[in-house]
Order: C-alpha cells, then sequence, then structure tokens
C-alpha cells in the first residue's frame, strides 16, 4: 500500500477520500485555486499546493500543475474524485507515466466509455440492451434532423462526451429541434470541449437506475447493487436511494447480470457505475431496461451503496489501486435496509433554480445522521465550481423510516445568505407520489410548481414580527440601538394596548401587531403577544431565539436592518423596509439582470420582438450550466445584451416594455 496520496479534486469528495486515507494512515495532499485557499478541504489535508487562479481550466484541470503538485510533495498516488479530470484517459496515462499510482480504471476502459455513441456500441457488440437511437458519425444538422424523426418525438439530444445532465436536451416537437441541438451542442463544447451529440427516444416514464460495479487487476468483478436515481430536475439527480424501490428478484439479476457484463467487455478495474434507463409504467421488469452509459469513476451517490453493504467505496478503490483483490466475494456482500441521499445545492428554487453564490455567514447542517460536506460556516460558495455544497446521508430499516429520516435532516438545515434546495427536498420527500415510490425522472417537472414555491407559516411570520419587538424592547432598555428599532421609538411591551409593525417579504407588506403583559418571562427576556392574520400568538424570548406558543422558531439577524427565519428547510428574510429590486430576477421596468457573473451565449430574442410571458430572452452561460431569463411579462424587447458578452452580476442583460392593454 501507499503511503501518501494526493486528490485532484476539492469539496466534498476530497474531503471524503481524506476521511478514509487519514483512517488507513495514508498522508493526504490537496491542491487548491486562489478562489479555495481558504477552503475546508485544504485545511483537512496534510498538506496542500495552490495550483492556480479561480478558473478550473487554470487550476483543477491544467493536468501539468497537478503532476508538478505530486512531484513537489512526494506523492505516490493520485486520487481524482468525480467531475475534472477524473473520467480524462489522458491525464489517467500522464500519471502513470510519471511512476504514480492512478486511483482509477485502466485508460483503455476509460476511452471505451468515456463517449455515449461509442460505449453503446460496444455494448450491443457484448449482447448488453441499449437504449433505441442514433449514435452516428454524421453530425450534420440534416442528418439529426432526420433521425430524430425517424426515431419519433419526444427525443433526448446527448452529448456524447457528456454526464452530469449537461449537454442533454428533451425535445417534444418537430419545431424545437433545432434549438435543442444547438443548446445541446454548445453545452457539450464548454463542459467537455466536444460538440458531438447522440440522438435516444425517450421513454415518458423513465426510472434511472445504475449498478455500481467493482473490478480488480486479478480479473474479478462484483456489483454492489443497485441504486435509484429517478429524482432528478434538468437532468441532475437530486435524491438516490438504494436499493431501487419495486426492485424484484428476477430483475435485480438481469440489470446486475447486465452490468457485470459490461465491465468486463471492457476490462474494468475500480470502482464504476453501469447506468441504465427503464421503461415504468408497468413497474421495473427485466426485459425494459437498457443500457445508457458507465460512469468510470465513483460516484457522487456512493454513500447509499455503502450504507446498504457496510462497505467502504473509497478504500477498497484504494486497496485495488495497489494490487490488492476485492476483500469479499459477491455472496458475501450483504444487502440491508435502506439508504437515501439528498444533494443540498447553493440555488433558489423559487428563482427557476439559479445557482447561488456568496459567503456563508449562516451554515447549520444536521449533526445525528452522515453529512459529506466540503463546506462550513463562514466559507464562501463560488461562481467557478458546481453549486452542489453537501450530501446528507441517512440509512434505516424501511424505504419509509428513511425517507422520514431525510425529510427530517433537510427540514433542520439553516442556511444564509446563500440560498439553497433543502426546502424544496423536504416537500419531494414528504410527496405522497415519492413516499409510495411513484416516481420517474419526470417527477419533478410535472410537480415543480407546488415543490418550488414556499411561502412562511403565520407561525414563522409571528416569529419575525415578535424578532423586531424583542430588538426594540432590548434598545430601550439601554443596549445599542439598531435598524430594527427604526420607526419603533418609543415602543414597550407594557406600554400601550398594541403597536403596529410592518415587515416587508419579497416585496409583500406583511402587518402585525404587538401587545405585551409580561407573563413571567425570564429576566432579560420578553413575552407578549402577536397579533397577525386574525390570530394571535404568545412570543418569548430573545432575537434570533424566539418561542412562539412554546416551541422554538430559529432565526439568525443580518445587521443590516432584515431578520431571517428557518422553517423546514427554507429562510425567509423579512425586513421593515421595501427592498430594492433584487438581482436575478426581472424587476417592476421588465429589466432582467444577471443572476451572477456569467457568459451570454444565446439571445433567443432581439430588440423589437414581441415576446409572451415566459418565453425565454437571454441565456447566461455560468457555473457549468445554461440559465434562461424569460420575460416577466407580455411586451416588446427593448434591448438584449450582445452574445459573447462577459457580464458581472446583477448587470442588466436585457429590457422588456409590458404591451398595452
Amino acid at each position: 500500500m501507499f503511503t501518501s496520496i494526493l486528490v485532484a479534486n476539492r469539496g466534498e469528495i476530497a474531503c471524503r477520500v481524506f476521511r478514509t486515507a487519514r483512517r488507513m494512515g495514508i498522508r493526504t495532499i490537496a491542491v487548491h485555486s486562489e478562489a479555495d485557499a481558504d477552503a475546508l478541504h485544504v485545511r483537512e489535508a496534510d498538506e496542500a499546493v495552490l495550483i492556480g487562479p479561480a478558473p478550473a481550466r487554470e487550476s483543477y484541470l491544467d493536468a501539468a500543475k497537478v503532476l508538478a503538485a505530486a512531484r513537489a510533495t512526494g506523492a505516490e498516488a493520485i486520487h481524482p474524485g468525480y467531475g475534472f479530470l477524473s473520467e480524462n484517459a489522458d491525464f489517467a496515462e500522464a500519471v502513470m507515466a510519471a511512476g504514480l499510482v492512478w486511483i482509477g480504471p485502466p485508460p483503455a476502459a476509460i476511452r471505451a466509455m468515456g463517449l455515449k455513441d461509442a460505449a453503446k456500441t460496444l455494448m450491443i457488440a457484448a449482447g448488453v440492451p441499449v437504449t433505441p437511437g442514433y449514435q452516428g458519425e454524421d453530425q450534420s444538422d440534416a442528418v439529426l434532423t432526420a433521425e430524430a424523426a425517424r426515431i419519433g418525438y419526444p427525443v433526448l439530444i446527448k452529448a456524447v462526451a457528456g454526464g452530469g445532465g449537461k449537454g442533454m436536451k428533451r425535445v417534444d416537437r418537430p419545431e424545437d429541434f433545432a434549438d435543442g441541438l444547438a443548446s445541446a451542442r454548445r453545452e457539450g463544447q464548454s463542459s467537455f470541449g466536444d460538440p458531438r451529440v447522440l440522438i435516444e427516444t425517450y421513454i415518458t416514464r423513465p426510472r434511472h437506475i445504475e449498478v455500481q460495479v467493482f473490478g480488480d487487476t486479478h480479473g474479478t468483478v462484483v456489483h454492489l447493487y443497485e441504486r435509484d436515481c429517478s429524482l432528478q430536475r434538468r437532468h441532475q439527480k437530486v435524491i438516490e436511494e438504494a436499493p431501487a424501490p419495486g426492485m424484484d428478484a428476477a430483475t435485480r439479476k438481469a440489470v446486475t447480470d447486465a452490468a457485470i457484463k459490461a465491465a468486463r467487455a471492457v476490462n474494468y478495474e475500480g470502482a464504476g457505475t453501469i447506468e441504465f434507463i427503464a421503461d415504468a409504467s408497468d413497474g421495473l421488469k427485466a426485459d425494459r431496461i437498457w443500457f445508457m452509459e458507465m460512469n468510470t469513476r465513483l460516484q457522487v451517490e456512493h454513500p447509499v451503496t455503502e450504507a446498504v453493504t457496510g462497505v467502504d467505496l473509497v478504500e477498497w478503490q484504494l486497496r485495488v489501486a495497489a494490487g490488492e483483490p476485492i476483500p469479499l466475494r459477491q455472496e458475501d456482500i450483504p444487502l440491508n435496509g435502506w439508504a437515501m441521499e439528498a444533494r443540498l445545492y447553493a440555488e433558489d428554487p423559487a428563482n427557476g433554480f439559479l445557482p447561488s453564490i456568496g459567503k456563508l455567514e449562516h451554515f447549520r447542517l444536521p449533526e445525528d445522521i452522515r453529512i459529506d460536506a466540503g463546506v462550513e460556516q463562514g466559507g464562501e460558495v463560488s461562481q467557478f465550481y458546481d453549486p452542489m455544497i453537501a450530501k446528507l446521508i441517512v440509512h434505516a430499516d424501511t424505504r419509509e423510516e428513511a425517507a422520514e429520516a431525510l425529510a427530517d435532516a433537510c427540514a433542520s438545515v439553516e442556511v444564509w445568505p446563500v440560498k439553497t434546495n433543502a426546502g424544496f427536498l423536504v416537500r419531494c420527500l414528504e410527496h405522497p407520489r415519492f413516499v409510495e415510490g411513484d416516481v420517474d425522472t419526470g417527477f419533478i417537472g410535472a410537480e415543480e410548481a407546488s415543490l418550488s414555491n414556499a411561502r412562511p407559516s403565520a407561525k414563522t411570520t409571528a416569529a419575525a414580527l415578535a424578532t423586531i419587538g424583542l430588538r426594540a424592547d432590548e434598545a430601550l432598555r439601554g443596549k445599542e440601538s439598531s435598524p430594527w428599532t427604526d420607526g419603533l421609538f418609543a415602543f414597550r411591551m407594557n406600554g400601550a394596548p398594541t403597536t403596529p409593525v410592518v415587515l416587508y417579504r419579497d416585496g409583500e407588506r406583511v402587518a402585525g401587531e404587538l401587545s405585551g403583559d409580561h407573563r413571567g418571562g425570564a429576566p432579560r427576556h420578553s413575552a407578549f403577544d402577536v397579533h397577525l392574520e386574525g390570530e394571535t400568538f404568545q412570543a418569548i424570548g430573545r432575537p434570533a431565539c424566539v418561542l412562539i406558543d412554546g416551541e422554538q422558531v430559529s432565526g439568525a439577524e443580518t445587521g443590516d436592518g432584515r431578520v431571517v427565519v428557518f422553517e423546514e428547510g427554507d429562510a425567509f428574510e423579512f425586513t421593515p423596509r421595501m427592498r430594492g429590486g433584487a438581482s436575478g430576477g426581472p424587476a417592476a421596468d421588465g429589466s432582467l439582470r444577471a443572476p451572477m457573473p456569467g457568459k451570454i451565449v444565446a439571445a433567443p430574442a432581439k430588440p423589437g420582438d414581441t415576446v409572451a410571458r415566459g418565453q425565454p430572452v437571454v441565456v447566461l452561460e455560468a457555473m457549468k450550466m445554461e440559465h434562461a431569463l424569460v420575460a416577466p411579462f407580455d411586451g416588446v424587447v427593448e434591448t438584449v445584451a450582445a452574445v459573447g458578452d462577459q457580464v458581472a452580476d446583477g448587470t442588466v442583460l436585457a429590457v422588456v416594455t409590458a404591451a398595452e392593454k
């Protein structure tokens, strides 16, 4: 076994690999960009090396700099994590040529499975069932358009070098094919340096089933059962679980046998995942599951497999890379209970899931479950990297218990001012269809309106009003005044019968009244009533620690005139004054602002065009994805930013004038 390892990655996967390496007594080495100088993975390593500026192409994707860091630190092996260089066969060869151990599959296997079209051809030859479609060399618009018509709509356009949902577009109508093709090509070129695509028939009720496989240098290949990753949004996995709900013994044998056959076809070594698409219109059936692709690396969702099998997959990676055999025989690998994982993203579900960047001034995650995180309070979510900030993993005896435990965990997440999808995850996990196991990859799209939009309960709003009163009461006891006391001068809990308080949330006015009788409040605590929309709540406590009707409500004060209250994973901001138009959305004047720094890659609408509410006007590429900014109302486009422009956060990208009524 080698004694030192460099992880050519960042964030939670680097921290995850370090954790196992430390347990095995292996020295750990991190690499980092200038943007990650204070990142958690840098501090957790025994040694860290700066390899370049913030952009990934100039740091984490620069193979020469990574190898130079390995030589300078005396690393004996390199673990690529996932993403970045993990499936780059040239990098794997360079690592081996430098006399280092490559903790991954053979470069030939990476190449064989790296391009979706070539992999499908290889699987057909190996007797593995594949999804019907087109993966030919002719990439002309005319041929691709004709093949889509032959396959029949809806179709799925996929970048041949894609992964993680990037470069993947569903097209339902022939007239939309050209736009979908152009977008898939752009994302393929931007993310993978390859604009080529393939086309597949789109299965209307698809389930995403994948099998964890593992091979060693002694010719052994085993599987560690399946995972279900059907809960997706824009082809990005959101919640994963193991085993797959509704999987019977016959179907499991068929899909795991196919996975083993696929791995053997490329002489696979190390950790890999064979991904399948299943037609779930009549449940899972052995003859209705087809090969999609292979990920020749460790997967983001590997913790659920670890939970149900009791296997440390990173330890297996290290042992296999060191030439050791797989520690367990196939028949000795257990399958116990149920595990689920939720991906916590820095994104705003209420604003089209646009990524959210900035400093994590308040960051609190549950402590009684497994958390794989790459950030901590005070850390930064950067515009340069993927917006996933943590994974929450639970294990229970049954699926119902696992779903309930994960929902509770997501509900306890507190993050501010960076926005997250925690509340969205809670609503997914508690949705009756998910609880019943009635999900497919279209579930979130079908239910998105109810899953994305969150409103604070009356109790949460009352807590915000109470916090205003508490700050005012403290200030008038002699403490330093704050923006919260503006407009509340001379307010006392035991003064006038009622005192009106007005707040705003997302531009919406919230009015209530406070009345005080000091019902036995503890010293330096206030107790009073909050009257809101015909209801009365009893409040007691201090700012950011308020009891409403005897139940604690968690919150955080921002220090600039706002208060944030956390409820079921969501963070609701209240302010006693109307805040100006926020970036990332349409202002009242119809201006569309950049939600983050990025590059304009398309402008579907031109000045003078008439647009309908919700119609894309300009497309921004940021954080490795394309984001369409849409018309806020029916109107006429006045201005649009130029394609190719690099823009800053808050830049006006387009202006739409409302249509006359």
